[in-house]
C-alpha cells in the first residue's frame, strides 16, 4: 500500500468512527429504547441532532489517549504501558470515560485498581473484578486506533488491541477487542464484508460466546437477507440484555455490530444507521462499525451530509486542553507514521514532514479536507464548498465574510458537555501565522482580505494589514505575528473578506486554502482577573483534583492532598514561566513546566517548611531535584520564575535562586500545582518561550 493510500484509508476510518459516534450519541440508552428510536425517528438517514459542535464522548477519548502509550513508551504496546496512559491522561473523576463507581463502571474500577497498585493486566482481569464487570462493552469501544496503526496486518492489530483492552477487560471483552481491531485492519485490504468478518473471527476462540453471537447473526442474515429488524428481534430474544448482567455487556452489542455489518452490505451510511436504529449502546456500536466501513469504503464512501458537520475536528476530554483540540487530517498522518514505525520500516518523507509537534500545519492535501476552517458571511449567496474552498457570490461594498480557524473553544460553542471538555489554545501571541491561498475571480473587482485574530475574553477583533488580491492570484501567502491581546487567549485566526465593489460591479469568485501554518515561540500573559469559569474549570486551565475558583481577581485553590491546573502547549520546550503565589495555609505552592500529564513533569516553588525546591514527577512519584532554605511567610505574595532550557532547570524567588539538571522531559505544559493539603492564591501567569 502506498503512503497516500494508507493515510487516506486511516483518515476515512477515523472520520467514520466519529460519524458513527455523533450519529448514535443522541439516542443512547437508557431512555432511548429500540421501540422509541423506531417510533420517533423511523428509518434514520442522517444525523438526528444538529449540534453546534459535538463534545466527543468516551468512544473518541479512549482511542486517542490510550494510544499515547506509544509516544510515552518508545512504541511499546504492553498492558502496563497502556495502563500508565490511563493514569497520566485522565483527570480523575472527570471526562475521558464514564466514572460510574467502583464495581459499576468497568473503566472506573480498572482506574482505581491501577491507582492502588494493582498492575495491568490484573487490573482488568476476571480474577480481580469478576466476569460480569470484565466483559462489558469497553473491551471493544476503545481499540479502533490499534486497528488503524496495523493496516493489513490483523494478527498484529488484534495483539495490540488485546494488550490495551486487558487493562480494563478480560474474557469476552478481550475477544471483542481482537475481533473489531482485526476487522479494521483487514478492511485496508478488502471491502468484502464476509472476508472482513471471517478475519475477525479467526482472532478469537471458535467456542467463545462472542463468536457464537456473530455466527448466529450471519446465519440469520443468510436466511433473511432483507429484514434487519427481524434479526434485531432474534437478538433481543436470544442474546438480549436480560441474559447478560452489568450496565452494558459486550455480547448483545457484538450482535448489533455483526448485524449492522451484514445488513449494511458494504454501504457506510446504511451500516452506521442500522447500528444506531438497533438501540442498546448506539454510539459505541455505530462508532466501531463506522471505523471498519470507513476504511473499507474510503473517503468516497462517506456521504457529504455525514462528513461535512464533522468538519475535520473533534474535541476530547483528557487532561491536556491542548491535546483536546484534535485536527483529524493531522491525526491521520500521525497514525500513518506510527503504522510504519511499528512495522520497523522507515517513515516516508511525505508523511514525516506533516507531523509537526507544537505547530499547526494544515496543507489541505487529503481529499475534501477542511482542517476545521469555518466560513461566515452576511450574504446568503456566499457559501463554503465541499472541497474546502469558499464561494463569494455577488458581494458588494459593505458586505463582509470571515474565513477562520478556531484554536480555542468556549462553552457557548457547544450544545452539550457530557464529558466536560477543557481547552488550552493551539495558537498564542508571539507565534507566526502563514496563510497560503488561491483566488479565482469570476466577476467584479476589488477583493480585500485582512488577517485578524479575535480576543476570546473581550470578543474584540485585532485587525492586521489588509491585502488587495489580484485576479487569478496563485499561492498568495500572508504572514503575520499574532499580537498580544488583553486576556492572552485567541479563539479565531483568519481573514476578514470584503468587497469594495459597488452593486453594479458585484464581486464573485472562489478562495481555496493551500496551507495554514502556525509556528514559532509564544509570549503571552494570562490575566487571572479576566478569566472565566466554564466546563467546570477556570479556562484555559484543566484541573486535576482540588477546588479551583476565581476570587478577588486571583485563581484560588483549596487542596485536600493533590491538585494540578495545566495550560499551554503540550509540546512547549524551552521556556521561562512567571507566576505569583500566596499560601493561605499549607506548605506548597508550585509552578509546572514540561508537565506531560498527571504523572510526568517538573514543578518548582514554595515547598515544605521554609524551603524552595525544584521537583520531578515521574510515574506519579514526586522527587526533589534541588532544595534551598527560604523563609517564606503565609499570606505573602511571591513571584516565582521557573525556567527550563535544555537539561537545565532554574527557579528564582525574589533574591533566591536554585538550579538543577535533568533530561527526563523535553517538553510539556505549564500551570500551577500543590501536592499537600492547603489553600493558595495564584495570580497572572506569564509564558515566554526561549
Amino acid at each position: 500500500m502506498q503512503p497516500k493510500e494508507c493515510v487516506e484509508k486511516i483518515y476515512a476510518g477515523f472520520l467514520g468512527m466519529n460519524i458513527g459516534i455523533r450519529l448514535g450519541a443522541p439516542v443512547e440508552p437508557a431512555i432511548w429504547s429500540y421501540e422509541r428510536i423506531r417510533d420517533t425517528y423511523g428509518d434514520i438517514r442522517g444525523y438526528v441532532k444538529d449540534y453546534k459542535h459535538f463534545a466527543a464522548d468516551d468512544d473518541a477519548n479512549g482511542p486517542v489517549f490510550f494510544l499515547r502509550a506509544l509516544n510515552d513508551n518508545a512504541g511499546q504496546v504492553t498492558p502496563q504501558a497502556v495502563a500508565e496512559a490511563w493514569l497520566n491522561y485522565a483527570r480523575e473523576g472527570v471526562g475521558l470515560y464514564w466514572w460510574g463507581g467502583y464495581g459499576v463502571s468497568t473503566e472506573h474500577t480498572a482506574y482505581l485498581n491501577l491507582k492502588n497498585g494493582v498492575p495491568a493486566p490484573q487490573s482488568g482481569s476476571i480474577r480481580q473484578n469478576g466476569q460480569m464487570l470484565a466483559e462489558q462493552i469497553g473491551g471493544q469501544i476503545f481499540i479502533d486506533t490499534w486497528g488503524l496503526v496495523a493496516p493489513g496486518d490483523p494478527d498484529r492489530a488484534a495483539r495490540y488491541a488485546v494488550a490495551a483492552a486487558s487493562v480494563s477487560h478480560d474474557g469476552e471483552g478481550l475477544h471483542g477487542a481482537a475481533f473489531i481491531a482485526a476487522c479494521i485492519s483487514q478492511a485496508f485490504l478488502t471491502s468484502d464484508i464476509d472476508e472482513i468478518m471471517d478475519t475477525g473471527l479467526r482472532q478469537i476462540p471458535e467456542d467463545s460466546v462472542y463468536a457464537a453471537v456473530v455466527n448466529a447473526v450471519r446465519i440469520f442474515h443468510r436466511a433473511h437477507p432483507q429484514d434487519w429488524r427481524a434479526c434485531r428481534a432474534m437478538l433481543e430474544e436470544q442474546w438480549g440484555y436480560d441474559r447478560y448482567g452489568g450496565v452494558c455487556h459486550i455480547i448483545p452489542n457484538a450482535g448489533v455490530c455483526a448485524l449492522a455489518l451484514c445488513y449494511g452490505a458494504g454501504d457506510f451510511a446504511r451500516t452506521v444507521e442500522i447500528a444506531t436504529m438497533c438501540s442498546w449502546d448506539t454510539d459505541c456500536n455505530a462508532g466501531n462499525v463506522g471505523t471498519i466501513l470507513g476504511v473499507a469504503c474510503g473517503l468516497e464512501g462517506l456521504p457529504e451530509h455525514y462528513r461535512a458537520p464533522i468538519n475535520d475536528e473533534i474535541v476530547l476530554s483528557g487532561i491536556s486542553g491542548y491535546l483536546n483540540i484534535l485536527d483529524i487530517p493531522s491525526y491521520a498522518y500521525e497514525l500513518a507514521v506510527w503504522s510504519y514505525r511499528l512495522r520497523g520500516e522507515a517513515v516516508p518523507a511525505a508523511l514525516e514532514g506533516r507531523v509537526r509537534k507544537g505547530e499547526t500545519y494544515f496543507d489541505f492535501s487529503l481529499p475534501g479536507s477542511t482542517h476545521g476552517l469555518r466560513f461566515a458571511c452576511a450574504s446568503p449567496t456566499c457559501s463554503r464548498l465541499s472541497n474546502g474552498s469558499v464561494l463569494l457570490d455577488r458581494m458588494v461594498r459593505g458586505q463582509k465574510a470571515r474565513w477562520f480557524y478556531k484554536p480555542f473553544w468556549r462553552r457557548a460553542d457547544f450544545s452539550d458537555e457530557r464529558y466536560m471538555p477543557v481547552f488550552s489554545p493551539r495558537a498564542y501571541p508571539g507565534q507566526t501565522v502563514e496563510m497560503a491561498l488561491d483566488y479565482e475571480k469570476l466577476a467584479g473587482e476589488l477583493l480585500i482580505v485582512t488577517p485578524y485574530v479575535r480576543d476570546s475574553l473581550s470578543g474584540g477583533d485585532v485587525l492586521l494589514s489588509p491585502t488587495l488580491l489580484p485576479d487569478g492570484a496563485k499561492d498568495v501567502t500572508l504572514r503575520f505575528t499574532i499580537p498580544e491581546v488583553e486576556g492572552g487567549l485567541i479563539d479565531e485566526i483568519g481573514l476578514l473578506i470584503e468587497s469594495a465593489a459597488p452593486g453594479k460591479f458585484a464581486l464573485s469568485g472562489t478562495l481555496t486554502p493551500k496551507c495554514l501554518h502556525i509556528s514559532g515561540k509564544a509570549s503571552y500573559t494570562l490575566r487571572t482577573a479576566m478569566l472565566r469559569t466554564e466546563f467546570g474549570s477556570v479556562i484555559p486551565f484543566s484541573h486535576n483534583h482540588g477546588a479551583w475558583s476565581l476570587e478577588n481577581g486571583l485563581l484560588q485553590l483549596l487542596c485536600e492532598s493533590q491538585a494540578q491546573a495545566f495550560t499551554g502547549s503540550y509540546f512547549m520546550r524551552d521556556a521561562c514561566v512567571t507566576g505569583s503565589v500566596a499560601l493561605g495555609n499549607g506548605t506548597q505552592a508550585l509552578l509546572a513546566l514540561r508537565a506531560q500529564g498527571a504523572r510526568r513533569g517538573y514543578y518548582a516553588g514554595l515547598y515544605g517548611e521554609n524551603q524552595i525546591a525544584i521537583l520531578k514527577m515521574e510515574r506519579g512519584v514526586l522527587t526533589p531535584l534541588a532544595t534551598q532554605a527560604f523563609s517564606w511567610l503565609p499570606g505573602e505574595t511571591y513571584a516565582l520564575c521557573f525556567r527550563a532550557q535544555g537539561e537545565r532547570l532554574s527557579l528564582t524567588v525574589g533574591d533566591a535562586a536554585l538550579s538543577a539538571q535533568d533530561a527526563s522531559f523535553a517538553y510539556g505544559m505549564t500551570g500551577y500545582a500543590m501536592f499537600s493539603m492547603g489553600r493558595a492564591s495564584f495570580g497572572d501567569l506569564t509564558v515566554a518561550e526561549i
